[in-house]
């Protein structure tokens, strides 16, 4: 829903704020007056092309303004996270024409493309006008709008979840395909790599003792020097440390008879003796099993080299080197058993195929017999908007299958089905049915949408419908006919519709009337919001013309009281 539009200096606006009703909002004033100008800022706001000619004279740059309320749109809010644009229930759309020619485009403050936004501009607004492409116009948008008609969403969420798998079985078969084809290669290439590994035999933690050990070797002289030295200094050379430590020991000890006092220093010098002893002792043992051992040194070289080149390619570390060799040994299985993957892969895909072509053909049919239904109760409402010689038939046809594609019955396949479908309306007896986008009349064209959305007013994305032209070359009860459709609609959507007919802006929920003044140089548009004797006013001048009479007053009160 559009809850606010706010324009600056846009061709003949200078300012603007204006605030829209939930439901039935009626732009009415003179020819002229600017009341295109509101389609085309609303136009900018939903992605439209811009232009330095929009901004107004004598301005460097135009800007407008938009706030939608999106609490509604689940579907548009995942839209926009998708696109890196935070929203909340509120999104503010802004476009910045300047008249150098530039423009940009935000969304919550976000700059994006104007492509980006005419993306997801279908679920903002949709607009009725001769001179405005429109949603309903598109025939991509058809078919969902002919399966929420017949409420087939459900099918067709089925069928989609069937061809997405399809799509995926396809493209596993394909990559199995290939891997066969390069079967003979990739073997001899994960074999030779096996066997590398296996040559070296790597075990886990191999490499810290390795390299602890090469130190060793590297400097077992200066180890087993500085190993002697020490063990002849404890206990094995004339006067060793532990010698002279005993006779301490042994002089402390016998004073200790003396005084107990010295006991526990005697205990504790026996005590770093036996400590001291022991060291020497190990040291003795180490320098006897202490020697260079070049061989083992260069073995140890040479596994080093072949364990970190093994390394370089699947480490960094020897557990990865061990996963990396599961992993090979686990490809080398499944190409060994590539075939069968081929021949299970086809199979599910035969069977998924078969699934998805009956439910493909179901609901093509169902969709037929809901278009016959559609088409007719369209012609209704044309025939109640003063077309009733208008004839509607909603075409569905096979999409047309090529290359790779999934086909049924020669038709393609793809997530929605195996149909085609567009709106075809014949506006006049005698004329064969024509595509909605081909429709030259801008009145038929309108009213034509019109009745598409009364009947459709509980489908499709569309938050805001805007409706111009829609009265064009009609009067009496055929506008009223036409307001009545479009306060009909507006249960549903909300709905702005620029007319100069009094019938239909007498049944508006909210009435704006856009003037043209002439203060300064340049002309101004300005937009007001109609209520009391203000708009009972504007809909007699909509009556009677320049002149309002007692006469065009009252029935304007009629008819607004009527409304209420």
């Amino acid at each position: 829903m559009l809850c606010e539009l706010r324009i600056r200096d846009l061709l003949l606006i200078d300012r603007l704020d204006i605030s829209l009703e939930r439901g039935f909002n009626a732009m009415t004033g003179e020819t002229g007056a600017g009341k295109s100008v509101l389609v085309g800022a609303l136009n900018l706001v939903l992605g439209g092309r811009a232009s330095p000619e929009q901004v107004r004279p004598g301005c460097d740059d135009a800007e407008v303004e938009a706030l939608f309320d999106i609490s509604d749109h689940p579907d548009l809010k995942l839209r926009l996270d998708q696109a890196g644009v935070l929203s909340g229930d509120d999104l503010v759309v802004r476009r910045l024409i300047q008249a150098s020619g530039r423009s940009r485009t935000y969304l919550n403050g976000r700059l994006v493309t104007a492509g980006e936004l005419a993306a997801l501009s279908s679920d903002l607004a949709d607009i009725a006008s001769q001179h405005e492409s429109v949603t309903l116009t598109d025939p991509s948008t058809h078919l969902s709008y002919l399966d929420e008609f017949g409420k087939l969403g459900d099918r067709r969420a089925e069928l989609a979840a069937l061809v997405d798998h399809l799509k995926q079985l396809a493209s596993q078969i394909s990559s199995l395909q290939a891997v066969a084809r390069s079967r003979a290669e990739r073997d001899a290439f994960l074999r030779f790599q096996l066997a590398a590994i296996d040559e070296v035999g790597p075990q886990s933690g191999e490499m810290q003792e390795l390299r602890a050990e090469r130190v060793r070797l590297r400097n077992a002289s200066k180890l087993y020097d500085a190993a002697r030295r020490a063990s002849e200094r404890l206990t094995e050379g004339e006067s060793t440390l532990c010698d002279e430590l005993g006779k301490l020991q042994g002089d402390l000890q016998a004073a200790s008879t003396l005084d107990d006092a010295l006991s526990a220093t005697a205990a504790q010098l026996e005590t770093a003796l036996a400590t001291l002893s022991e060291a020497g002792r190990d040291l003795a043992r180490y320098t006897e099993r202490s020697h260079d051992d070049p061989s083992r040194l260069e073995e140890i070289e040479d596994r080093l080299f072949r364990l970190e080149r093994l390394l370089r390619l699947h480490g960094p570390t020897e557990d990865e080197l061990l996963a990396a060799r599961e992993r090979l040994a686990s490809e080398l299985g499944d190409l060994e058993r590539v075939d069968t993957a081929i021949e299970s892969a086809r199979r599910q895909f035969d069977e998924h195929l078969a699934r998805a072509a009956d439910k493909a053909r179901a609901l093509s049919e169902r969709r037929r017999k809901v278009a016959d239904k559609l088409g007719d109760c369209i012609g209704e409402e044309l025939a109640a908007l003063g077309m009733g010689g208008a004839r509607v038939v909603v075409d569905v046809a096979p999409l047309e299958g090529a290359g790779d594609e999934l086909v049924v019955d020669g038709a393609r396949l793809g997530r929605e089905g195996i149909d085609r479908v567009e709106f075809l309306i014949a506006p006049n007896k005698g004329i064969p049915p024509r595509p909605l986008r081909k429709i030259a009349s801008g009145g038929e064209l309108s009213r034509a949408l019109l009745a598409l959305k009364r009947v459709l007013s509980s489908s499709g994305p569309a938050g805001l419908y805007v409706f111009d032209e829609v009265d064009q070359g009609v009067g009496g009860a055929v506008a009223e006919r036409i307001g009545h459709a479009l306060a009909d609609i507006s249960r549903h959507r909300q709905v702005l519709c620029i007319t100069h007919l009094a019938q239909i802006a007498a049944l508006a929920d909210a009435q704006f009337v856009v003037e043209k003044a002439q203060d300064g140089a340049v002309a101004t548009s300005v937009v007001r919001r109609l209520t009391g004797k203000a708009r009972v006013r504007e809909v007699a001048r909509m009556l009677s013309g320049s002149k309002i009479t007692n006469a065009s007053l009252e029935t304007a009160a009629e008819m607004l009281k009527a409304r209420r």
